[in-house]
């Protein structure tokens, strides 16, 4: 049979095209060896030897200070001035210990976009070659094999092989399950064969065989001549053997005599060929230098050489070999069919079990009481979710709608990703945001438990919809020009052993830690362990995944105290960097980290990493080469309990402006990265109550408010709102539903109130009424529109010059705009004092207290205008007299300057 001759070319992932490998464009060298004298030296190394030995190592140094230019493990204490040896050697030595886990992987893995794209290969994959392949790790297990509806659940039709292609060294096992030949159809003429299952590729169904395809290829490919040895495979070593031996040469062992030695064989042969024409064959030629070594060095003619690179290989006529979907499932039937249930079964030292496969991408965790399965997802092309949109470019500033698909509805019942694409995402648009935040979207088992205890991480809950219907939520969000995060859990895992991956294989610490290490200390989760490379590389790899499938634009990784400490982040901090070093602190946690950030900015540049750490590490938000952790930004959640205490537990007369202010600033030299909420999701599902349950009564729409208590509860939600979005950080957070000061808490179905779906809903109905719900979303659209228009948030730190504890008053400069607060409950200023730096004319563009809000109006339109004093007050040039009623705030901006 004819063959092509391809450029050589291979790839681990062949679905990847980046991690392809060439071989460079080098002399083609040919070794001859010849006879030579073995001299022996008493020295132990020649001078020149060790004069090439010291110039290699001087290379391979300044090799290795190139890499690690830039880098300094305590750059961030030196920015920030910070001074303490023990934790500035505790990074230098997770520095190292990076250097060598990089180098440890890289015995593995090619680089780290290998070790992050596990996915392409473990799992379930449809192979182009009429056939399944699945692979898992279990390192535990003796024999492996799966059980599923297409083979009647039989542990023995579908095992791995024994030897190398069924089982490696590192605990992989690997299963080939072939499509089955339909009755009356012939075996594929060609052994590797392909077929395109996606598109309707059928051009090698057309009549054309496979010999006339290889026919084509030869005749307008190669020009004549050069597919000369190809056709005749043969005549290469037939002549190489004539030139030696002559015609009639030796034919047995006995009968060779003394073979001359390469170069008088070379030059006899170039001296009987220097009249010989010139010809299509690959010219070579020896460069001799007159050094007495063993090899010439046989070197190409450049011009052929630049010929021959520049000539396209021939993939065009390989792929029309390839047939199509029509074509294969003309001659095979599937072996596995889509919406297939199947199951991994293991032999373990402790017996049979059966477990969710760990790369399953869609899975059925709870199958009305009985065990849950896995479920192959391989639809027809034309139920595959074609991408119409493309995600929106990273704004300056995040306004950022958290929510949960499950509880997105107004009935009683577990809402779907067709219903929020419908009906939430254009809410969502018209308020503003412009990123929308999913938690509990990666399967879990556990309803209640709000998609924390996560069971399997490649795959989309299955109570929410397809993977198709996800795909096709998160496009529209991107037409929408909204972002979409997801609230990733790498912090721990489900204990859960049918369905998550706890003994996974039947062992103990095969994905986690054994031990008491191995479980939460409160929450009875497994805890992950980042010190293995193969649960790094599954970890790593499901951040790849959720971006490649699912085009998902960040990541909040939740909890990080969880998993960065052995007490769970359960314990007392103080402040000193002792305790972010000591015996207590996983090194192997924030390694994983490191890498995660460094692999995910380096695979896609827009993305975002959050980091939810209660604890705040220091260098969270620092590049990885200044020894942070390489966080884009981090989410300070001391505001929002803040403001719950205060409203719970402290009168209105007695808050403290100057902690307001302290806590909502966080820590000043990372406030650029700082995202903040007014409430967060947890302060309603964690048994606590949303603010506008407790500022506007029971929680029960129905329930008679008095007037005093709405107005109270209406001004105080507005103001929190208002100061908490304009004096954090470059980006804000709104739990679902807050928007409009939703008056329920969320409680999901759970034993305790009888599965009970009642508070496990948001009533959008609210908002069809005039009444507060209407007025607070109001307020709160025009506050976005604030960030629009102003960009509020992406302008530089407030400055902050009025804080009084005493009038309750606070006043703050960001930018162009000039933002004042009365948190007074009872006093009301008509000309209340503060200053400003340019003089001017300033117009109120945001009142609190606005009718169209739900406010008085007590602040007339005829007063939106005011002027500067020429005085000096709070440190200022000027000053402004506005009128200040209690419970209000108004932003000014500088309409008009005047020159003095």
């Amino acid at each position: 049979m004819t063959s092509l001759s391809l450029q050589p070319k291979f790839s681990i992932y062949p679905n990847n095209p980046i991690l392809h490998f060439q071989p460079r464009n080098n002399p083609q060298i040919v070794v001859f060896a010849r006879r030579t004298k073995i001299r022996i030296k008493c020295s132990s190394i020649d001078p020149q030897q060790q004069q090439n030995q010291q110039r290699s190592y001087s290379k391979r140094k300044k090799s290795v200070a190139e890499s690690e230019k830039g880098v300094d493990p305590v750059g961030f204490l030196t920015k920030l001035g910070i001074t303490h040896k023990a934790f500035a050697q505790f990074l230098r030595e997770r520095h190292k210990s990076l250097k060598d886990l990089k180098a440890e992987i890289f015995t593995r893995h090619l680089n780290l976009q290998e070790m992050a794209s596990g996915f392409e290969i473990l799992g379930m994959h449809r192979h182009k070659e009429h056939r399944v392949d699945f692979m898992d790790w279990a390192p535990g297990a003796r024999y492996c094999a799966l059980v599923a509806d297409f083979n009647g659940w039989s542990p023995t039709e579908n095992a791995a092989r024994e030897g190398h292609f069924g089982h490696d060294d590192y605990g992989y096992w690997f299963i080939i399950i072939e499509d089955k030949l339909r009755e009356g159809e012939e075996p594929d003429g060609l052994y590797f064969q392909q077929y395109n299952y996606i598109d309707d590729y059928d051009k090698g169904d057309s009549g054309v065989s496979i010999d006339d395809v290889f026919k084509k290829a030869n005749d307008e490919y190669w020009e004549p001549g050069e597919d000369r040895f190809i056709k005749n495979r043969f005549e290469l070593p037939a002549k190489l053997y004539e030139r030696i031996f002559g015609p009639n040469g030796p034919q047995t062992m006995e009968e060779f005599e003394e073979i001359p030695d390469a170069e008088t064989r070379y030059k006899a042969w170039k001296e009987q060929h220097k009249d010989d024409p010139p010809s299509n064959l690959p010219p070579f030629d020896v460069i001799d230098n007159g050094k007495e070594y063993d090899i010439f060095n046989i070197v190409a003619d450049p011009a052929w050489q630049e010929k021959f690179r520049a000539k396209k290989p021939p993939l065009p006529y390989w792929i029309e070999t390839r047939k199509g979907r029509k074509a294969w499932l003309k001659k095979y039937t599937p072996a596995i069919p889509h919406g297939s249930k199947y199951r991994v079964y293991f032999n373990t030292p402790d017996g049979p079990l059966e477990r969710v496969p760990a790369w399953a991408t869609f899975v059925q965790p709870d199958a009305e009481g009985q065990q849950g399965y896995a479920i192959h997802w391989e639809p027809p092309p034309e139920c595959i979710y074609k991408w119409k949109n493309i995600a929106p470019k990273v704004p300056k500033s995040l306004r950022i709608y958290e929510c949960h698909v499950g509880i997105g509805g107004s009935e009683p019942k577990i809402s779907s990703f067709n219903d929020f694409t419908e009906k939430v995402l254009p809410h969502v648009k018209e308020a503003g945001y412009n990123a929308i935040q999913f938690f509990g979207i990666v399967e879990h088992k556990d309803y209640f438990s709000v998609g924390y205890r996560v069971t399997n991480f490649f795959a989309v809950s299955s109570r929410y919809g397809t993977p198709e219907e996800f795909k096709c939520l998160v496009d529209e969000a991107h037409g929408l020009g909204l972002l979409v995060f997801l609230d990733i859990v790498h912090s721990y895992s489900a204990a859960d052993e049918m369905v998550g991956l706890s003994r996974f294989d039947g062992s103990n610490d095969c994905y986690f830690h054994s031990g008491k290490r191995g479980h939460h200390r409160h929450w009875g989760t497994r805890m992950f362990k980042y010190g293995d490379l193969d649960v790094l590389h599954f970890l790593l790899s499901n951040l790849n995944w959720w971006i490649s499938e699912y085009k998902i634009d960040g990541f909040q990784f939740h909890s990080l105290a969880s998993m960065l400490y052995t007490h769970n982040g359960f314990a007392s901090f103080t402040g000193d960097l002792e305790e972010y070093c000591n015996q207590y602190v996983d090194k192997d946690a924030l390694m994983y980290l490191i890498l995660a950030n460094e692999i995910l900015h380096a695979l896609h540049p827009n993305i975002i990493t959050i980091a939810e750490d209660a604890t705040f590490y220091p260098g969270l938000c620092e590049p990885n080469s200044q020894g942070g952790l390489g966080f884009d930004y981090y989410v300070n959640l001391s505001a929002s309990e803040m403001w719950s205490s205060l409203l719970e537990s402290t009168p209105d007369h007695e808050w403290s402006m100057s902690k307001i202010i302290s806590t909502l600033l966080g820590n000043r030299h990372y406030a650029d990265k700082m995202l903040i909420y007014a409430e967060n999701h947890s302060q309603s599902i964690s048994g606590g109550q949303s603010l506008a349950e407790i500022l506007l009564g029971q929680g029960n729409e129905q329930a008679p408010h008095s007037e005093e208590l709405l107005h109270r509860g209406s001004s105080l939600n507005k103001m929190i709102k208002l100061i908490t979005f304009t004096v954090g950080g470059c980006g804000y957070l709104n739990f679902m539903g807050n928007e409009f000061g939703h008056p329920k808490r969320v409680e999901f179905p759970m034993p305790s109130n009888k599965f009970s779906f009642s508070l496990a809903n948001r009533c959008w109905d609210l908002l069809e009424n005039e009444g507060v719900y209407r007025d607070l979303f109001c307020f709160d659209k025009d506050l976005m529109k604030l960030d629009e228009n102003e960009r509020v948030l992406s302008r530089g730190l407030p400055n902050i010059h009025h804080v009084n504890d005493t009038n309750m008053v606070i006043s703050y400069i960001r930018g162009p705009l000039l933002f004042i607060f009365n948190f007074h409950p009872t006093t009301s200023y008509e000309r209340y004092c503060v200053g400003v730096d340019e003089a001017g004319e300033y117009q109120v563009i945001l009142n609190t207290d606005e009718r169209k809000y739900g406010g008085q109006g007590i602040i007339k339109e005829e007063q939106y205008l005011q002027r500067t004093v020429s005085r000096r007050v709070d440190g200022l040039r000027n000053c402004i007299e506005v009128p200040l009623p209690s419970r209000t705030a108004q932003v000014y901006k500088l309409s008009r300057i005047l020159r003095m």
